[in-house]
């Protein structure tokens, strides 16, 4: 059941705003074609936080930081009680899309707008978080801010890990800090609820000719890395029958996980072999060593179960073969999934089920508090190109389903039950 609040604040989006305001934030690292690159803590980037920053003193909201530079952008409640939040990150690829993330706090930022408007006090603070390098396109590895956010500790881990250039996270984050010393920094606090809306980065809503998606849950993923031992030797002069070819003997372990993966469901199935390294890599030459890699996603636990036997009945003598990332599936809040489901249904909004192959900073969320996810369509499925679009239409209704969902979670005076998901990382 809903209360008039969410539906009321749902009616307060202004797509012309929301548009402007998303074209503004692409001017940050605007590229020719009509990309961006605004890379995490880069100049760009800081300049566009300041922009954030502005545009938030406007609103008479408070603007808070932490050490990993992640911005929480808070507007009070009548008590002061765990915040219902949104948000995503503002960093990109290098060639990136002006949507990815970017949609997330644009949207966000318009529900506060949209509170302010129509001169709405919810219960609960609402804030917009701004997480701190979820691209890994600058910094390895990618939700950094997110995953420190939830455990702290991770940060000192990340410190010395350098960019291209060499400059570490830790020179990054003193930039960062020097340039913003006048907003207050917090700990970890216990949130009420985190949602997240995002374009799907994928092509399933637009075929489906839907404008909305309740997301069910985030994929679990595998990455392996593989190495086929040979012996170098002569192309001309060896005999087939003699050879120890690095490169056959990886094309057929490739063969091998191909037809092991096709006995599996095609639908939520995700097999991709991405990096090759051949050794000497001469055209004249047996490849002496061929390493290739491979990302595997799937939402059952015991799919990836099942594929990690497969990959241990690879390794042999001259087969070498080893996990570098692991993360089970997750599996969002049922509650806040209905909560979702009523708020589409009151705004009459066609809303499909989906379960995401990409990370978010959601991902790690999930383990700190009550999450789940919107995402609206991308046209072709493009992500992480200057190509990214979504009509704008459907951002207007993501941002609408949005507003009542946060208005609704924010005038709860309990707080959503936290079902731990199934969550492993290993970094």
């Amino acid at each position: 059941m809903l209360n008039s609040a969410g539906v009321q604040l749902a009616g307060n989006i202004n797509p012309q705003r929301l548009m402007a305001r998303l074209a503004q934030l692409a001017e940050f690292g605007a590229l020719a074609n009509g990309g961006v690159n605004r890379q995490a803590l880069s100049a760009e980037e800081l300049d566009a936080r300041a922009w954030l920053i502005d545009w938030a003193f406007a609103l008479g909201c408070e603007v808070l930081t932490d050490d990993c530079a992640n911005l929480f952008i808070r507007r009070a409640g009548r008590e002061d009680l765990p915040p219902v939040v949104t948000g995503s990150h503002i960093d990109t690829q290098p060639c990136g899309g002006n949507l990815d993330g970017c949609y997330g706090v644009i949207a966000g930022m318009e529900c506060l707008s949209a509170l302010v408007q129509a001169n709405i006090t919810t219960l609960r603070p609402i804030e917009v978080a701004i997480w701190m390098n979820e691209e890994g396109s600058r910094f390895s590895p990618g939700a950094m801010g997110s995953s420190a956010f939830v455990q702290p500790q991770r940060l000192s881990d990340y410190l010395n890990n350098q960019d291209a250039q060499g400059v570490t996270l830790q020179q990054a984050l003193a930039e960062c800090h020097q340039r913003f010393p006048h907003l207050p920094r917090r700990a970890t606090i216990p949130m009420a609820a985190f949602v997240e809306l995002h374009i799907e980065q994928g092509p399933v809503l637009e075929q489906a000719n839907q404008p909305l998606a309740v997301v069910q849950g985030i994929q679990g993923v595998r990455w392996y890395q593989v190495s086929c031992l040979g012996q170098s030797a002569h192309a001309g002069t060896t005999p087939m029958a003699d050879r120890k070819d690095a490169m056959s003997l990886a094309r057929q372990r490739v063969a091998q996980l191909e037809k092991q993966a096709a006995t599996l469901p095609a639908d939520q199935l995700r097999l991709t072999f991405g990096r090759w390294e051949v050794e000497p890599n001469a055209i004249n030459t047996i490849a002496s060593r061929a390493t290739f890699t491979l990302d595997f996603r799937h939402a059952d636990p015991a799919v990836l179960a099942q594929f990690d036997g497969w990959m241990q009945q690879l390794a042999a003598d001259n087969v070498v073969v080893e996990c570098v990332f692991s993360h089970q599936p997750v599996a969002f809040n049922p509650q806040l999934l209905a909560q979702q489901y009523a708020c589409v249904q009151a705004l009459q909004i066609d809303a499909a089920t989906l379960t995401s192959g990409a990370f978010h900073d959601a991902m790690h969320l999930a383990s700190h508090c009550p999450t789940s996810m919107f995402f609206v369509p991308s046209h072709n499925g493009i992500s992480h190109n200057p190509a990214e679009y979504t009509d704008p239409q459907y951002l207007y209704l993501g941002a609408k389903a949005l507003a009542c969902c946060l208005t609704e979670l924010a005038n709860q005076p309990i707080g959503v039950t936290h079902e731990h998901p199934h969550l492993s990382c290993l970094l």
